[in-house]
Formats: structure tokens, sequence, C-alpha cells
């Protein structure tokens, strides 16, 4: 757990800060994490045909309801009641744990806060030792009905009819003939229902909509009909249900107002065909895949983030640290600030402006949010008091990003603890349905559902799903991921001392090339000073081949040179090979002894690999030396390598 002076340091911010980065907090497109829940909107009236549909709905819902509740196993009601006030009070301690810790952070008096938070601490110890009890008693008793699927199919339509509504059904089957044989087709097919319940459902219980995408994106592929590709379609699916608000560059107003689900799986099928996809991608779940594609950003923007840090940082792709893995873009080039937000382009996207502009909190979250989502690695929103932070997947368990531990945020409205626990049974794939069986049972007797002990009791079947649900994750000794980048979540770099890794460049990686007409390629990595990564200046593989440059924006600036032999003495024109993501940037060379530098102006590239414009340097037979430096304040740059062409 963070100490309260850590997070002290982690969220000094001011009002307008906090202001500007709970901008950042809104979930797009994520109407359901933890389970889905039905959304008010206003209803579209009903038809005769949907009047009678509704009442169909409404039958079979009531007639399942019956039978479930007479198949489900009983539980005596004294144990009931001891059951049901353990829950209770354990939720209820948990919460005011939750609250006393919160509250030291705030409070003047910082003794008084303590006091008051070791006695909530001491409280929920308590409830936990009084629960243990009836909970092993009452779980026992039902592991006969918590393990069997017998009632699955019945389970999964019920949930499908109670959250879709019979009015939401009707709705949707009205609209015609191909509808409504959407619907039959859906509630005929109980593993698909099983997998959606799974998946926690239909985005605002709108299943006829899901199944409409799903339908539509399974003409559109063939593929996705098998293994990641259909859990990814339907993933997209239940989580377009309700249409996610596509975010466009300001001056692109005629682009669509919303994502197309099925170009959005397309354009993740494509790029998983083409490699370009992280390599856990395709273990993910349906439940994982609905956080990857649900971004606002336009699909070519998620190519643009893939081919940029390619191209201007591989290393974040290439690193084994899957909790920094892409999202380590935010801490190098992501500059901590709002002054240079007015010089967002109305051209570029989004995303594209941030790494360029920077941004506070809010906007640096966004960022880490897409270019994770960009490489297939499914992330969410995690707010904490006056502050913007994610979560992402890694294979061994969720991870924070930029924020305070577990315990001081939320992800979706609902305690982040709660989503903690929540994704550490899911991991147990094989045992997590028995959380789900309580829960369906509790759907089919109308209690509310509970996200976890840091919600408010709802009812006996909820407590059971929740008290299983610990069990899976004790049985398999899930481990908790520390928060990463708390230090830098409001800071423009970090104070811990980082670790520079040596890097071996091969002979072959740095050997010059002198073609038949004279023009002589220089490597970036073939410098004589440094000749090993620095904190500003880091040698790193290059998906061109071969290796790459990147000069860092953080430290002070550091020069770097080439020691090499020419054939002919005369003034050559020097040109260099770079990708930017941000404008006004330059590099000066001294060519061997010259008193003055050259100034090389570099384009902004916005990520891709381009040349700077031509300058001339004389270089004499012989051994040459070339010296760059740049001038402070700098930004980052990826250099692939310098062409000398002799003037003729």
């Amino acid at each position: 757990m963070t100490t309260i002076k850590e997070t002290n340091r982690t969220m000094k911010t001011t009002k307008m800060l906090a202001a500007a980065c709970l901008l950042a907090v809104m979930p797009m497109g994520v109407a359901t994490v933890l389970a889905a829940a039905p959304k008010t909107a206003p209803e579209t009236p009903l038809t005769d045909t949907g009047n009678a549909l509704e009442k169909k709905y409404a039958a079979m819902l009531k007639a399942l309801e019956e039978d479930v509740t007479r198949a489900l196993p009983k539980i005596e009601g004294a144990q009931q009641a001891a059951f049901l006030k353990a829950y209770e009070a354990e939720a209820a301690a948990t919460t005011a744990d939750r609250n006393a810790m919160h509250a030291q952070n705030k409070s003047k008096d910082k003794a008084e806060a303590a006091k008051a938070g070791a006695s909530a601490k001491e409280a929920l110890a308590r409830a936990l030792a009084n629960a243990q009890a009836p909970a092993q008693a009452v779980l026992a008793q039902l592991n006969p009905f918590l393990t069997s699927d017998k009632l699955d199919a019945r389970l999964v339509k019920l949930v499908v009819l109670a959250e879709a509504t019979p009015r939401g059904l009707a709705e949707f089957a009205q609209q015609g003939n191909e509808q409504k044989a959407l619907l039959e087709k859906l509630l005929a097919d109980a593993e698909l229902m099983k997998q959606m319940v799974v998946a926690a459902g239909a985005s605002g219980g709108k299943y006829g909509q899901a199944m409409q995408i799903f339908t539509d994106i399974q003409k559109a592929s063939p593929r996705a009909k098998d293994d990641i590709l259909q859990r990814f379609a339907l993933g997209t699916s239940l989580e377009h249900a309700v249409p996610v608000v596509q975010r466009n560059a300001v001056a692109r107003t005629d682009a669509p107002t919303t994502v197309d689900p099925v170009k959005r799986y397309l354009h993740y099928e494509k790029a998983y065909l083409a490699g370009e996809l992280d390599p856990g991608f395709k273990d993910l779940s349906v439940w994982d895949c609905r956080f990857v594609g649900n971004g606002d950003e336009p699909d070519e923007m998620l190519a643009w983030g893939r081919e940029m840090l390619r191209n201007y940082h591989p290393d974040h792709i290439q690193t084994a640290d899957y909790r920094w893995r892409y999202v380590e873009a935010v801490k190098t080039d992501v500059k901590y600030g709002s002054q240079d937000q007015k010089n967002d382009l109305p051209t570029l996207g989004f995303y594209q402006n941030i790494i360029n502009t920077g941004g506070v909190c809010g906007r640096r979250a966004f960022f880490g949010r897409f270019i994770l989502r960009s490489f297939g690695i499914p992330t969410l929103a995690r707010p904490q008091p006056g502050h913007a932070t994610l979560v992402h997947w890694t294979p061994a368990g969720w991870v924070i990003n930029l924020g305070a531990s577990w315990g001081w945020g939320t992800v979706v409205g609902e305690a982040d603890t709660d989503f903690l626990a929540m994704t550490q049974a899911r991991m147990a794939e094989a045992a997590y349905p028995e959380v789900l069986r309580a829960q369906w049972a509790g759907t089919a007797l109308g209690e509310k559902k509970a996200a976890g002990f840091g919600a408010a009791a709802t009812g006996f079947w909820n407590g059971v799903a929740l008290y299983r649900q610990r069990a899976i994750i004790e049985k398999a000794k899930a481990v908790t991921l520390a928060a990463v980048g708390t230090d830098i979540g409001e800071a423009n770099e970090s104070k811990e001392k980082e670790v520079v890794k040596s890097v071996t460049v091969s002979e072959a990686d740095k050997k010059l090339v002198a073609g038949p007409d004279g023009v002589i390629t220089i490597p970036a990595v073939a410098c004589s000073k440094p000749t090993d990564s620095t904190p500003k200046i880091r040698f790193m593989k290059s998906y061109l081949g071969g290796m790459q440059m990147h000069y860092s924006r953080m430290g002070n600036a550091e020069p770097f040179e080439y020691t090499f032999d020419v054939s002919a003495a005369g003034k050559y024109s020097l040109s260099v090979r770079v990708a930017t993501v941000s404008p006004d940037q330059r590099l000066l060379v001294f060519a061997n002894e010259a008193k003055e530098p050259i100034d090389i102006a570099a384009p902004y590239t916005i990520g891709k690999w381009d040349k700077t414009p031509p300058v001339e340097v004389a270089l004499v037979k012989g051994k040459n030396v070339l010296r760059f430096t740049r001038n402070e304040p700098v930004k980052g740059m990826a250099i692939k390598d310098f062409t000398l062409t002799p003037v003729k």
C-alpha cells in the first residue's frame, strides 16, 4: 500500500489542475466493466407489433425466473441471515476503511486521521474474521450448484432478457423481420449468450444492437468466426452496442461522428494478421477485447500510433517489461504541462497533438490508453481524487500507470480494488463461471449486482459471488502488481534513478557504406562518442533493419560525433534521416576543426521517417570528424543515418 507521505507527494495539485485532469477520466464507450447495466435512454414508441413482442419477451422472462427460482438450491433462513449479516458488515467495513484512508490524505489533523484509519482497519479485520465461518458454510452447501453448468442455458437466457428488458428487445425487433430474426437466433443460441454474459453483456443492455454488429462483422470477414478474431469480434460488438463517439481532428468536419464497429474490427484483424499487434493479443478473452477496440480515435490514428512508435521509439515496443511496454511513451515524450496546448494544430489528430504539445494528467492518461490500444492492449481510465491515471492488462494481471496504488481510485465508477479482484478471478478461466452463476441467480431473484466488497451489499446471491471470487483468488495465489510511474503522474521527469542498459552495436550495424558514386552513408549508431547508450542518447534496434539512435528530450544536451575516412576531399551535401513528433527542431554540426556550426533544420515528420534539407560540409581526404550538438531546450528525435553526397 502506498504510504500517506508518498500519496501526498503524488496528489499535490491545484484546483485548476484537478479540474483539467478530471475532464479526462470520463470513460469512452465503456458502458459496462464489472457487469452490464442498462442505461437510461429515451424510449422508442412501440408499434402494435412492438407491444406484442414486449409481451412475448416479458412472458419468456417471467417463465425463466419462475423456473430458475424453483431449481436454485435453498439455504435455511437462519443460515442465510447470518451470511447476509456478515456480508453487509464486511462491505460496510471495507467502505469505511477506504474512506478513512482517503481522509488521512485530506485531514489537517494527521494524528487524529491516522488513529481513525487504524480503527477502521481493525474493524475491517474483525468483519473479515467474522465472515469466514458463515461464508465457508454457505459456499460448501452451494458448491454442487456453483460448479455445475446444468442451469447455465436457462440462466444466461434469463440474464439477457433481464438486462436487455422486454421493452428494449421489442424496440429493436419491431424494426423489421431482419431484426426480429436476429433476436430469435440469439435467444436460441445458448453458447453465444453465455459468451456474451461471461464478458459482462452488451453495453447499455443493447443485445439486439450487439447481435446486429456481430452478424455484420462475420459477414464482412470469414476469419471472425474462430479463436481470437471471433472473441475480438464479439467484444467489439458488445462494447459498440452503444455507439462510441469518434474524436476527429478539428479540421475534419466531414468525418464520421461515431466509430464504425465493423471497420474497427477489420482494422484490428488486418493489424493482427500483419503481426503489428502485441503477442499477448491472441490470448485475450472476449471481456479483455472490449477494452482494446473501444477507443474514440479514428482507425487511421491507431495505424499512425503503431507506425510512429515503430519509427520514433521502437524500444518501447521491444521492452520485456509489460508494465511499461508502449505506455512508456508518456514518460519519455509527453511533456507535463498545459502551457503549449495553445499550439495544437486543427489538422492533427487529438493524440498527435498530445505528443507534440504535452498536457497535464488528463491528456497524458489519454495518450497512454491510446498507444496501448493501438497495439492491442486492453486499458481503462482509472481516476483518483484530483488526478487522472490508467490501468492496463498484462499477462501477469492489470497494472496502474501514472497514479497511486490500488485503493486510491475508481474504474468506471467502482472501487479500483473491486475491479482488481474481478480481473484476478477472471484469470482463473475455468473457475470464474462459479462467480457468475451466483450473480446470475441473483439476477433471477431481482438482486442488484454488486461490483465488490467496496460497494454496498445488495443481496444473498451477490454476496455468494463475492466470497466465491475471493476463494478463487486465494487458491490461485494471485499477485497484485504495484503501480508504476506514480512519481511522474504530475511531473515531467522521474526522480527515480534509471539504469541505462548497455547496448551492443555490432560491426555490421555501424559499418559505413561508400557507394561507387562517392556517396557515404553513416549509421547513426556508428558514433565514436558515445560508444554506448547514455541517459540522453540511446541505441536501439530499428524496424527498418539494423539499429538507430534516439536523442531524448530529457536531460542536458549531449554532443555526439563520428570519425571516418573519405577518399576524396571537397564539399559534401549532408542530410539526416530522422523521425520527429514535434516541430521546430534543429541539429548543429561542426565539421572537423570548424569554429562555427552549420544549422540543420529537422522536418516535423509526425512520427514518419524523412530526410533533413541538405547542408554543405567541407571534408578532407583521410580522417574526418563530424560533431553534432543541439541547443536547449531540445525535443525528442530519432536518427537512422547520415548521408554525405559529393557536391559536383
